[in-house]
């Protein structure tokens, strides 16, 4: 049982995208989370984001090289984008779309590899989304055959050195993709894997390729691209063929190793940077008893007591920019863009610098560049605030979070312009 107050407003910063301006507070805190891992999700786009549409609009800037600022993909993501983070201001399962952003950023894509562009969002939508309460090996296979991923660390190209395809033009293995799968998605190092076992899933994962331009589009397994023969993984052996590669994905999705990696990421996203090892070993526990069910960890997370320490969070920019949007609940034509605010701040959309995903702890975005960029954004955005009482809006916001401070400096501000910019800039506000 939780001993500390579960309160209802912290629940929707904590968990949640903060509260949208006067919405309803639960009356249940825990039972209102526990809701949203039961419920599917709601429409976001339409039509909505496909790897056909993805991989059409590829092909098309493939054939046509257009200039920049003309590409089909780029033009598809900008749209798709933009529906992804309407929604995030929306949905009235917060929880559940930052389980959504939480597994997109441990399986990243990035657009640094202008190949995804047409499919990223698609990636969300197909891989990531339907997954997100259900068993993390069905998760990991859905991520391993999308396009995006696919592409992104370069799978589509690596080839057996035995196969038939190897043989004749003489190609390779690619091992990204089997580098980052174990050291990133799933066992880490703490497997104690060595660099034979890389090359092995490499080897189990060729053939794993995408079809441009027949029918079906998107994935594809090429057995004359394939690497014949049994490999062993961490001690066990696999047999050749696609159903080698679904055997060692789940291999690796179920090991004990991945549940203590994925219990100490979902702490550390959601309790605090310094995951405690009694909530990791609880999550742990939780994953090895489902098998390594995702609705089940989300559920044993918000059972936390340390999970309801207020402000133990730093957010990052795309949550502080929805939380602040959020809580103007602004119409539609009013809104920033907020693409544009997601780069300004430093965290691009779907744009991480590496595969390892954007950094999870405060030390990465609290430098004082970054803290004034959020200042300086916070302070342009007051100005949509229009004639409403800020100081009304900190109530509906933060409610008993609000610190006296705060509270007093905004009415001592010299406009209601500054008393809503010393809302966004308060640490209440940016902690979570």
């Amino acid at each position: 049982m939780i001993g500390m107050d579960t309160n209802p407003i912290h629940a929707m910063a904590r968990f949640g995208l903060g509260r949208r301006a006067a919405e309803p507070l639960p009356a249940d805190p825990i039972a209102w989370l526990l809701g949203q891992l039961r419920d599917t999700d709601s429409p976001r786009t339409d039509p909505p984001p496909t790897t056909a549409a993805g991989l059409a609009a590829l092909r098309e800037d493939r054939a046509n090289k257009p200039l920049p600022g003309q590409s089909r993909a780029r033009a598809l993501f900008n749209a798709q984008a933009a529906g992804e983070l309407e929604h995030a201001l929306t949905t009235p399962a917060p929880f559940r779309e930052r389980l959504v952003w939480f597994w997109t950023n441990h399986f990243t894509i990035s657009l640094r590899r202008g190949e995804c562009t047409g499919v990223a969002c698609a990636f969300i939508e197909e891989a990531i989304r339907p997954h997100v309460t259900g068993p993390f090996s069905a998760m990991v296979l859905a991520v391993m055959r999308h396009p995006a991923m696919l592409m992104y660390l370069d799978n589509a190209r690596s080839v057996g050195p035995n196969s038939m395809a190897g043989q004749r033009r003489n190609l390779g293995l690619n091992e990204n993709l089997a580098r980052e799968c174990m050291e990133l998605h799933t066992v880490s190092p703490l497997a104690g894997y060595s660099q034979a076992d890389v090359t092995s899933l490499a080897r189990i994962l060729t053939g794993w390729s995408i079809e441009l331009r027949g029918e079906p589009q998107g994935f594809v397994f090429r057995p004359q691209a394939h690497e014949p023969g049994t490999q062993v993984l961490l001690g066990h052996s696999f047999p050749p063929g696609e159903e080698g590669g679904v055997a060692a994905l789940r291999f690796l999705a179920e090991h004990p190793a991945t549940y203590r990696f994925l219990a100490t990421r979902l702490v550390r996203h959601f309790v605090a940077d310094d995951p405690p090892s009694e909530d990791v070993r609880r999550i742990e526990t939780v994953l090895r008893d489902t098998q390594g069910n995702l609705g089940a960890a989300a559920a044993a997370l918000v059972r936390l007591e340390s999970a309801w320490e207020p402000g133990a969070k730093l957010r990052t920019p795309r949550e502080f920019m929805v939380a602040a949007v959020r809580a103007l609940d602004l119409p539609e034509g009013n809104r920033p863009n907020m693409m544009g605010v997601l780069g300004a701040l430093g965290e691009p959309f779907l744009t991480a610098p590496a595969p390892n995903g954007w950094p999870d702890k405060a030390a990465d975005w609290s430098a004082p560049e970054a803290v004034m960029r959020r200042i300086d954004w916070a302070n342009g955005f007051a100005g949509r605030l229009g004639p409403r009482d800020p100081v009304e809006i900190a109530d509906l916001a933060l409610g008993p979070l609000l610190r006296p401070a705060t509270l007093e400096a905004m009415r001592h501000a010299g406009s209601r312009r500054d008393a809503f910019t010393l809302l966004l800039a308060s640490s209440e506000f940016q902690r979570r």
